[in-house]
Order: C-alpha cells, then structure tokens, then sequence
C-alpha cells in the first residue's frame, strides 16, 4: 500500500515523523477493514485500549496539578473531556478521516457510527504515539487537541450531568419540571435509533438522537442546557 498520505500526515498534522509508519496505518484501521481484507493482519483495537489508558493518565494528571477540586468533580470533568463526542470532534478536528481503513459496509454506516469510529482511531493514535514517540510526545498531543478544552467544559458546565443541569435550570428559570417525549423510532430491533424531545411546558428545548432512549435523553438535555444557558446570558 501506498504509505505517502500517512507520513504527511503524520508530518504535517502531528509535527513528527513516526519511526514505525505501520503504527499510524494499524491505528487508523478498523477491525470491519481487516475481517474484509484477509490480507491485513491487525486493527487497531490492542492500540485503543492502550491510547485509552494514557489519555486517562494524562488527563488526571493534567488536573490534579492545575485544579484544586474535589475527586468527584475532577472524575467528571476528566468525563467530559474523553467522552466519545469530545474524541470523535478531536478527530474531526485532525482531519484523519479520508485515512481510516474501514470495510464497504462501516463507510455506508450512519455519522454517529463514523463518530464512534473516529473515537476510536484517535484513542488508537494515542497509542502509537505513545509506543514511537513515547510519553511526553503523547501528553503533548492529548494536551493539544484534548486539554486546551477544559476551560470550556468548566464554563459551560458540560462536566455536570446533562439531565440533571436541564431540570435545574429548567425549575430556576420556568419553574417547571423538564419531560422527555420519544419523537421517532427508526431502524430493526438490534439496531434502532431514537429521536427525543425535552419539552418545559409546552416548549420543546431540545432534541437529542441515541442507539438507546436514555442516550438520546441525555443528548437532548445537553442541547436543552445549551439555549438555558444562552438565555440566561442574554439576560445579564
């Protein structure tokens, strides 16, 4: 295979050049890929699970030196920051995805399933950083499209639990308890995907779509929050 787009990448996108390219291309290849070409010997799950640790070592180390805050509010920051969502628009972010080796069938998936993906692929170059590069080289990373982040997380709250932020504000500023309605249902049994509403009153505030109804709750108070939040600022 040609290795060029990889090394520029790599190049280009990470200020380095790896010593092993084959790292970068296995943790950009998903397991769909190599169950589909018989001739490609690895996936990039083992380097997922290695990239995940370090990103959580770093992240806790991170703000255990520069946050003075109970663990508990710590553990849900660090939360924030390496939920699915926040990796998977870090890879956005990268721009690796034209690079991602995934079977004909994963690349006629839905977005949120290529969100997850691209997740996945950005925990799995963590860990070929970590193993070419080494630790400080991997922090640097994490650092930069991770941790810059934080002050974000901790302004607009986006640590808190969605649900329970929603019906906060939804009682401090309407003083009314925030409900969630099932919009749409779509797909077969094993794979449905649903569509929710939060509603305060009559109003809907926000809309949210998961693989499960308390996943796409949640995204729907995370929306909700949002435009609380926006009002509330408009009003000072």
């Amino acid at each position: 295979m040609d290795l060029t787009p990889y090394k520029e990448f790599a190049r280009e996108k990470l200020g380095f050049e790896f010593n092993d390219i084959n790292l970068l291309v296995t943790a950009l290849t998903h397991r769909s890929y190599v169950n589909e070409h018989k001739n490609a010997h690895e996936h990039n799950e083992r380097l997922e699970f290695l990239g995940d640790a370090v990103l959580e070592l770093v992240s806790s180390d991170f703000l255990y030196k520069n946050y003075n805050e109970p663990e508990g509010i710590m553990t849900a920051v660090r939360a924030a920051l390496v939920r699915t969502e926040s990796i998977g628009a870090a890879g956005h972010e990268l721009g690796y995805a034209s690079l991602v080796r995934m079977s004909k069938g994963e690349k006629m998936g839905s977005e949120r399933a290529h969100d997850v993906i691209l997740a996945d692929c950005f925990e799995a170059v963590i860990g070929a950083i970590y193993l070419d590069q080494g630790y400080e080289e991997a922090r640097k990373f994490i650092e930069k499209h991770i941790l810059v982040k934080i002050d974000m997380v901790l302004e607009e709250g986006l640590w808190r639990d969605p649900k329970s932020y929603m019906q906060e504000l939804a009682q401090k500023v309407d003083s009314e308890t925030p409900v969630y309605k099932t919009l749409k249902e779509e797909g077969p049994d094993h794979d449905k995907t649903f569509t929710v509403g939060v509603y305060v009153g009559k109003s809907l505030k926000g809309t949210g779509m998961g693989h499960s109804k308390q996943e796409a709750q949640t995204a729907a108070a995370r929306e909700g929050v949002k435009k609380y939040r926006a009002m509330i600022k408009d009003s000072k």
